[in-house]
């Protein structure tokens, strides 16, 4: 399975996560290479990176809303003010016009565990 995501899908190789520590559901340092790559500016990806990874880890709320907010964001960017008075920006967090330019990763052994009150 790693030959054919990295030589048919040419996929970048993370590596074995088992016993990594830290590991969450949203790579930020990836996620936020890639935005900068894709020219938003520091402020933009900073903010972005804030809301979508605040909505992905609310556990106030159900797993059906929490994965919904997701996809919405996924599916039609962050939307973003970077001042008070200023329009909204939408950050797009997968590039749907150019998917060529995306960048796709995978690890292996990745388990995320809920964090717990007290752990």
């Amino acid at each position: 399975m790693i030959a054919l995501l990295q030589n048919e899908l040419v996929y970048r190789y993370l590596g074995n996560w088992e016993t990594r520590e830290d590991k969450k559901n949203v790579e930020e340092k990836v996620l936020k290479t890639w935005l900068t790559r894709m020219g938003y500016s520091r402020n933009l990806v900073s903010k972005a990176l804030h809301e979508f990874s605040k909505a992905a880890n609310d556990q106030s709320r159900s797993l059906f809303d929490v994965n919904k907010d997701v996809y919405t964001m996924l599916r039609y960017g962050v939307n973003v003010q970077t001042e008070i008075g200023r329009n909204k920006e939408t950050v797009w967090l997968i590039g749907w016009k150019n998917p060529q330019e995306n960048d796709f990763a995978f690890a292996e052994e990745v388990t995320i565990l809920p964090s717990l009150p007290g752990r």
